[in-house]
């Protein structure tokens, strides 16, 4: 969601402040501020309804010196988008300054509270409140900041990241965080802080991940104290991460989101890279626990959008191929239900940030029943594998597009990986098989490359969609996931409302809808019940209804009845949605881009779900 970074050091903290902004704008973008504390000790706020660089143009004019600073750039929760509502928050005498990402869902309480003593309120936010708090606890308790903070979230119930400044402490930050991420970056006698790494990344490699309940105190030139919310001092660990700059640019591409869609060769690649060793899978994270894996008693797989949708294909793989039983549920509803899990389940919770506030619930769910917790994750060091049992790391490098594509390859991947491994092993399929998987598995990254070269193709069919108001998606078996997918991709990119259904499903209440103004798109790769969905083609077309379809290299029947078609090779039908997905993400790009849609940054979109 919110994006926040921070800067407590010798430079000047409003270059690296903004340039962090720039970083995180894919995290939050209807509204940006700073704070700044100058070298006469006074705070200057500066805030600016919409993007990071109309911020720039409020504050060019004005004080921006200063060694340090926090910044934000905002999702809105409570309040509008607008100036008022815009971080930095400030307390009513003016001294505390903050930045929060989260929800405070007790801030009514407190504010009636804060009402009733006379400090008065400017806007909606439940943030602001957090800054009054702090200040009224420092004026009638005669707490520093630091313990007036401390104060404040041990009242406070929800889920935040905060930085704090206080103008009578300007060689101070504090900042927490409780089920919303914040990191620290340590640097040669400077500190920075970031809602993820890629503000950082620029000055140091070197990070600190903050637990759930703690919270950092950063002096200049003295060593960062970590407590709890109680004043125990904890331990930590700094941490060298790998990411470059280069990770967070273009790369001459117009948009980040068409970079990570052609990466996926790339990504691909890394994905397998140490875990297809002399043509054997190599998992040592299921390896080390393979009695629990082979004596599961059931599977369940929990997430939210797309990266349930991967779970979903995994679902379908592992059933087939290791005769395990796999439920699929979103994060969102499993922590509500009151699911039956026992001893002998395995939870798979995938997760690209690994923040993703619904599926961290649904985990502690899950260890709390008893099952076992195998987390899927692209980010090292987020909450979602710190609080897993174990974790298998996706390894394709930043995403920054809000829309998923490499990540939604990569968890397919390492899914389908794990349900080749496990029918290995149990016995379901033949040494045969497993080596054919294997080596379709090395071939995906070229076959993959041979599908990007091909978007001049997917091109046209946006053409032919990008004036429609409504498109459905259809597939089966494998790919109806793939078809959920694709629908959401377009959705989400280029607003037109798209479903994804399976296709038998066509003629039990969606084929009312046929005409000719609703596109149909057809995943129609070859599979067991490829004539089934020939006759679902069929069925549309006899309705007038226009078909876009995906099908494999040498198809007849349906190339024939489709208006358009692309062409994907050919592979096993269990790794197809990993093929089939990438013509349909260029063709939701495509569209949004026709429409002259913001690709990066969808409206009312995050990319990291922090609160519920």
């Amino acid at each position: 969601m919110c994006g926040i970074v921070g800067y407590i050091g010798k430079r000047d903290a409003y270059p690296i402040l903004i340039k962090g902004l720039h970083r995180l704008e894919y995290r939050g973008y209807d509204s940006a501020g700073v704070a700044l504390i100058n070298p006469q000790q006074v705070l200057n706020v500066y805030k600016s309804q919409g993007k990071v660089s109309a911020l720039e143009d409020t504050a060019r004019s004005q004080d921006l010196t200063g060694s340090i600073g926090i910044a934000h750039t905002r999702w809105a929760t409570h309040g509008i988008p607008n100036h008022t509502n815009a971080h930095p928050q400030v307390s009513q005498n003016g001294r505390i300054a903050i930045v929060h990402n989260g929800i405070i869902e007790n801030y009514a309480e407190l504010k009636a509270n804060l009402l009733k003593q006379g400090v008065h309120f400017n806007s909606d936010t439940d943030t602001e409140v957090i800054a009054q708090q702090i200040a009224y606890i420092q004026e009638v308790e005669h707490l520093t900041m630091v313990e007036a903070v401390r104060r404040t979230l041990q009242q406070a119930v929800g889920s935040y990241a905060i930085c704090v400044l206080d103008n009578a402490m300007p060689d101070t930050i504090v900042a927490a965080r409780k089920g919303s991420p914040l990191v620290v970056g340590v640097g040669d006698d400077e500190y920075f802080l970031g809602s993820d790494a890629s503000p950082i990344i620029e000055y140091t490699q070197r990070i600190i991940y903050l637990e759930d309940g703690e919270m950092v105190v950063l002096h200049k030139g003295q060593k960062p104290q970590i407590s709890d919310l109680e004043g125990h001092e904890r331990p930590y660990s700094i941490q060298h991460i790998t990411m470059t700059v280069d990770d967070l640019e273009k790369g001459g591409y117009p948009h980040f989101m068409l970079k990570e869609i052609c990466e996926q060769p790339q990504s691909l690649a890394a994905c397998m890279r140490s875990r297809l060793v002399e043509n054997e899978i190599c998992l040592p994270e299921v390896d080390k626990d393979i009695d629990m894996w082979l004596n599961a008693r059931r599977i369940i797989i929990t997430a939210c959008g797309t990266s349930l949708y991967a779970g979903m294909a995994g679902k379908y793989a592992i059933e087939e191929l290791a005769h395990i039983p796999v439920e699929t549920d979103y994060a969102s509803e499993f922590r509500y239900r009151h699911p039956v899990i026992q001893k002998g389940d395995i939870v798979i919770a995938i997760s690209q940030s690994g923040e993703t506030a619904d599926t961290l619930a649904a985990i502690d769910q899950a260890k709390q029943n008893g099952a076992k917790v195998v987390s899927i994750c692209n980010v090292i060091g987020s909450s979602i594998p710190r609080a897993s049992d174990s974790v298998i790391y996706t390894m394709v490098g930043p995403e920054i597009g809000v829309a998923s594509t490499k990540a939604f390859t990569a968890q397919v991947t390492v899914l389908m990986m794990i349900a080749i491994l496990l029918g290995y092993r149990k016995g379901v399929i033949t040494e045969s098989r497993y080596r054919s998987l294997v080596n379709e598995l090395q071939a995906l990254p070229q076959k993959a490359s041979e599908i990007i070269k091909r978007e001049n193709t997917i091109r046209d069919m946006a053409q032919a969609i990008s004036f429609a108001p409504n498109v459905l998606y259809i597939g089966r078996g494998y790919n109806y996931p793939t078809a959920l997918e694709g629908a959401l991709k377009l959705k989400e990119i280029s607003y037109i409302h798209a479903e994804g259904y399976p296709a038998a499903e066509m003629k039990h209440g969606p084929i009312a809808l046929i005409s000719q103004d609703m596109p149909v798109v057809a995943i129609a790769t070859d599979s067991p019940i490829y004539d089934k969905l020939v006759s679902n083609i069929q069925e549309i077309r006899a309705r007038q209804g226009h078909v876009m379809a995906i099908v494999t290299e040498g198809d007849k029947k349906v190339s024939q009845m489709a208006d358009k078609t692309v062409c994907i090779p050919a592979t096993a039908e269990c790794l197809s949605p990993l093929l089939a997905i990438i013509p349909l993400q260029l063709l939701s790009y495509h569209v949004a881009c026709l429409k002259g849609c913001n690709v990066d940054q969808p409206r009312n979109l995050a990319k990291s779900v922090t609160v519920e």
